[in-house]
This record gives C-alpha cells, sequence and structure tokens, in this order.
C-alpha cells in the first residue's frame, strides 16, 4: 500500500490476509475443536465487516458478538451468529426473531427468552453459561445440575450448548485454571448422569489456545478466539507464529528548532535540556494514544525512533527529531505510531504496558476519527 495515497490523518492500516493467516493457526492448532471467531466492540476496533467476510471465506463455523446490534450485522454471512452475555428486555424480541443464539446466564433470563419465543412461535438455540470462577455472569458451578435440568423443561429453547469462560487463561493450567476445568467438566458429568448432553460445549478464548490444551480435546467441541486474530496476547508466549495484522499511522505536521529551556506540552513536563528539532504529528489521545505514552514512548519516522516529548494533547503529538540532525523529514511525511520491525518496533503490548492496562483495552481505544483502511487480496 502507498501511504502517501492516503488522504487521513490518522489511520489504521489492517492486513486482511494476515488476519486469514492467523485464524488458519489457531484453527489448526485447537483441531478437532471448530473455531468461532469473536467479533466484539467492531472486531476489537479494527472493522467487523471486511473481517467478517474473510473469516467466513476462510472457515469460521460461527460467530460471537456481545450485543445484538453488533448480531445482526453478521447474520448476512449466513452462519450462526452468539451473544457471549445476556440481552436487555428491548433486545429480546428482536433477537428472537432473526434468530440469534442467545446465552442462557440464569434461570429468569431463560424464562423471559421462552416466553418471548413462545409469543412468537420460535425456537431459540441458546447455550447456557456457567460461571467457574468469573464472577460476572452465568448459572454458579454449584447449583447448574440443579438449575440447567428447569431450564431445559422450558418450551421452544433449542439449548443444544454450554460454555464456561476463564478468568486469567494467560496464566495457562496452573491450579486455578485446572480446578475450573474441572469444575466445568465435574457440571457436564453431573448433567450427563442425568441424561442430559449438549452438542457445542466450549471453554476456550484466545490465551486458552496457547495456554490450555485441555480445553482443545473432547468432550470440548469449539474455541472461541478474538484477538488472537489480530496477533495481540495477554500471555507471554506466541506458540503460534501469530502476526499484528494492523499498524497505526499518522503524519507530521510541521517542526522547528527549540531553544534549550523551552517547555513542551500541557504543563511543560518536558523542558528541553539543548536546542532540539521537535516535530508536531497529527494524533492525540482522542485517537486513542494513551497518556502513559507523554515523555515515555516512542513514534517512528522513516524507521527512525523519535521519542515523545511532553504530555500528549488531544488531537496532537510532539517528538524529538534529533535523530534526523540537520536533515530533518517534511511535513506530510508518514508517522508510525504502532508497527515497525526490529528492536524500535511499537506494538500494542508496549503501549499496554505503558498505559498499565492489556493489549484489549488499546485496541478498543482507537477514535472515530482513525480511518480503518483494509489491505489485501479481495480488501
Amino acid at each position: 500500500m502507498n501511504d502517501g495515497n492516503v488522504r487521513a490523518r490518522v489511520w489504521l492500516e489492517i492486513d486482511l490476509d494476515t488476519a486469514e493467516d492467523n485464524f488458519r493457526k489457531i484453527a489448526a492448532a485447537a483441531a478437532p475443536a471448530k473455531p468461532l471467531a469473536v467479533l466484539k466492540a467492531n472486531a476489537y476496533g479494527l472493522g467487523v465487516g471486511p473481517i467478517s467476510r474473510r473469516l467466513d471465506r476462510a472457515g469460521a463455523v460461527g460467530f460471537c458478538t456481545a450485543d445484538l446490534k453488533e448480531a445482526l450485522a453478521l447474520k448476512p454471512l449466513g452462519k450462526p451468529v452468539q451473544i457471549l452475555g445476556g440481552v436487555l428486555d428491548f433486545e429480546r424480541a428482536e433477537a428472537v426473531a432473526n434468530g440469534i443464539i442467545l446465552g442462557i446466564t440464569d434461570l429468569e433470563a431463560a424464562k423471559r427468552i421462552s416466553a418471548e419465543s413462545v409469543r412468537q412461535n420460535k425456537i431459540t438455540e441458546c447455550h447456557v453459561k456457567v460461571d467457574v470462577g468469573m464472577g460476572r455472569l452465568g448459572i454458579l458451578a454449584d447449583a447448574a445440575a440443579e438449575v440447567i435440568p428447569e431450564i431445559l423443561k422450558l418450551p421452544n429453547l433449542n439449548c443444544c450448548g454450554i460454555y464456561a469462560h476463564f478468568p486469567s487463561s494467560e496464566r495457562g493450567e496452573n491450579e486455578e485454571n485446572t480446578r475450573q476445568i474441572q469444575r466445568f467438566l465435574q457440571v457436564l458429568g453431573e448433567l450427563g448422569g442425568k441424561g442430559i448432553a449438549f452438542r457445542k460445549i466450549h471453554m476456550a478464548n484466545s490465551d486458552a489456545v496457547h495456554h490450555c490444551p485441555s480445553v482443545l480435546k473432547p468432550p470440548f467441541t469449539h474455541v472461541r478466539t478474538g484477538i488472537g486474530l489480530h496477533g495481540s496476547f495477554t500471555g507471554e508466549a506466541n506458540t503460534l507464529g501469530l502476526r499484528p495484522v494492523f499498524s497505526l499511522k499518522t503524519r507530521l505536521l510541521a517542526h522547528r528548532m527549540m531553544p534549550a529551556g523551552h517547555g513542551i506540552g500541557y504543563n511543560s513536563t518536558c523542558r528541553l535540556k539543548k536546542a532540539t528539532r521537535v516535530g508536531t504529528v497529527t494524533a492525540g489521545y482522542a485517537d486513542g494514544l494513551p497518556l502513559g505514552l507523554s515523555n515515555r514512548g516512542h513514534v517512528l519516522i522513516q524507521e527512525k525512533s523519535c521519542p515523545i516529548l511532553g504530555r500528549i494533547s488531544m488531537d496532537y503529538t510532539t517528538v524529538s527529531l534529533e535523530a534526523f540532525g540537520d536533515d530533518p523529514p517534511s511535513p506530510g511525511e508518514v508517522v508510525t505510531l504502532i508497527g515497525g520491525t526490529g528492536q524500535s518496533a511499537v506494538t500494542v503490548e508496549s503501549w499496554a504496558g505503558l498505559k498499565g492496562t492489556h493489549p484489549y483495552d488499546v485496541l478498543c481505544s482507537f477514535g472515530p476519527r482513525v480511518e480503518r483502511i483494509h489491505v489485501g487480496s479481495a480488501a
């Protein structure tokens, strides 16, 4: 892609070929479990339309979302779409009408979905969520063997799936995660003793594909992969050779020599120790740059590392151009905020570390001014 043709102040360049390659590697590692692509929050900020179409072509057996609006956007692809959490009262009727797979998080929620399904004379596919340690949604594991049979008695529900969610799968099969896996398997056994079985059973998320092999084999039938598709992880090891699918870029607006002692940015958190050429680039925290990069992060211009000076502003960021000596880059030059290769590369993980958060937060922080540009074959 020729960056010179991009008419944007800040943009994400998303490589669909790499996304497909990551998906195929995850699918191969998870086999025989089948891959469900989790595309919440606009595919973690990267553009759900192009990514979902590419993953559909690559063999995703279904998609998972967080809410009804996201689910409806994926229905035209013709694959099963599941809302992983719950639905609100105003979402329920439309979800049932459109054949969305719904998560059952408690008996009362099941009763409401059943009543709406009866009203519409429809059968709604549901997956029952069991809480084995997350503490957010789901039927508590200790109560599951008693509650789930009551759910299965409700009319117009096809409860063919059951699932759970790890709080910390990046830690691998440590004592806590092993206990949660065993608790979920115990629930399946208790239900099996009552003659209850499920066709779809899933617990693995992206990190579990790397670190928790027990949940990739029977009785587990599916895995849910989201951020792994984008080559970002919360764990330390990339065991599958996944690659980042995107870079974040902006442009140099202007530069000038600034005298020693001059303050840079709000509150002058940087004061120049010597005369320095300072550049201003057209992206700030409104575009998703974490304030934690202030005076700590760096950007790349012509593959040269340029430290961030001062506090990041809403719309601009100031950087040192000392690396260029007497031959500074011209205004309009492309600036790489995330991307590059080698030791100077800027990664989502490095941003997350400076922000004191995790990669999901960084990916979902890119603002509406950031243009999404998808590249690759049939982009």
